[in-house]
């Protein structure tokens, strides 16, 4: 592992200019338009029934990409080593913005689900926020020597707390997968994973048997007819979508899901339009970009010249992979159908600035002296 000195590392930069990922940029811009074009077009129908504009939700993407594009220039050109100094500081911050949402009067409930938080004017998901800064937090932590203790003890409150506390089991499984993923590429020994596993596995299907809407979802991922007009009726929905599209979709602007059949159809739900309008075709596309990205962020961690930014630009990569995998998956009834965004694509601020930050800090990971 090569180890620069911070003091050379700063005065050679004054000297030389710096190229950043641009195919990863690239990547992210085009991912972003099409996101943009997507949530218009999958929000005109339930924009205009519940706002009297169809331009509503597209108008409020529009803010967040502005604010998220911001950001990752920003953080582009931020040094990421400062993050070292603070990562307490920014996890504690996140931590107690998780803690918030289920405060009366800050916290906003739907669906069952407390996942929201008010303020003022705007309304954020601090789940977002807690994966981006519980990966600072690791990455630093664990930049000399990997620390158990500390690792099970943030893993076990913020799964707990996402998962039983606000009803998030999409998001309590991506922060799981995060965390681990980090912590065995930290050096962990593998005979701490055997000990936990058991432990893990055996609260997963006590957490899955205790809620009825839980098991439900389970009958509904085994037999997704099984219920059309009750429990299995969205990811039914969804596949009918999917199946309407066939090998080059129905047009763009043409799908008839998105007309209140498919619920959560600008969030959760969006890959179906895109497999309805732009067939298998076009998903693939939309898979494949996404792959690149992955592919790109998991070079970064590669070439990275330090412990911290490794674990960082993997940790960063790893989250925005496998939030992919989760919700495509439970898309194409892969796996049960969870509640999580597919990055850049979906409809939500707080999600949006949170890949685009994380796309940020991989450009100023991947910085390299230009010849």
């Amino acid at each position: 592992m090569r180890r620069i000195n911070p003091r050379f590392s700063t005065l050679s930069s004054k000297k030389k200019s710096f190229k950043i990922d641009l195919p990863i940029l690239i990547t992210v811009i085009l991912l972003t338009i099409v996101g943009l074009i997507l949530v218009y077009d999958a929000s005109v129908v339930q924009a205009y029934k519940d706002f009297g504009d169809k331009y509503f939700y597209i108008k409020q993407q529009l803010i967040w990409a502005v604010l998220g594009f911001g950001s990752l220039v920003f953080f582009t050109f931020f040094d990421y080593n400062f993050f070292k100094k603070i990562s307490h500081l920014i996890f504690f911050a996140s931590f107690i913005l998780l803690i918030a949402v289920l405060v009366p009067g800050l916290g906003v409930a739907a669906g069952g689900a407390h996942r929201w938080l008010r303020l003022g004017f705007i309304t954020i998901q601090p789940a977002e926020i807690i994966k981006i800064s519980t990966i600072i937090f690791l990455s630093a932590l664990f930049e000399k020597k990997v620390k158990t203790l500390p690792f099970v003890l943030i893993l076990g409150s913020i799964t707990f707390i996402l998962g039983i506390l606000q009803k998030d089991l999409g998001s309590s499984i991506v922060f799981f997968l995060t965390t681990l993923s980090i912590y065995i590429v930290a050096g962990a020994k593998l005979r701490y994973l055997f000990t936990f596993s058991p432990i893990a596995i055996l609260g997963f299907i006590i957490f899955i048997l205790k809620s009825t809407y839980r098991k439900q979802r389970i009958l509904a991922f085994l037999d997704p007819f099984t219920d059309p007009q009750g429990f299995s009726y969205h990811i039914s929905q969804i596949l009918i979508a999917l199946g309407s599209g066939s090998w080059f979709g129905l047009g763009l602007g043409q799908s008839r899901q998105k007309f209140e059949y498919i619920p959560e159809v600008t969030t959760d739900s969006i890959f179906a339009i895109v497999g309805e309008e732009f067939g298998f075709i076009g998903a693939l596309i939309l898979i494949l970009g996404m792959s690149f990205l992955i592919y790109r962020g998991f070079k970064i961690a590669e070439n990275a010249e330090d412990n911290f930014g490794k674990y960082l630009s993997f940790g960063l990569t790893f989250w925005l992979g496998i939030q992919t995998l989760v919700n495509l998956g439970a898309m194409v009834s892969l796996i049960p159908l969870t509640g999580v965004p597919l990055p850049f694509i979906s409809y939500g601020g707080s999600a949006l600035l949170a890949n685009l930050i994380a796309v940020g800090i991989l450009l100023n990971i991947s910085k390299r002296p230009s010849s």
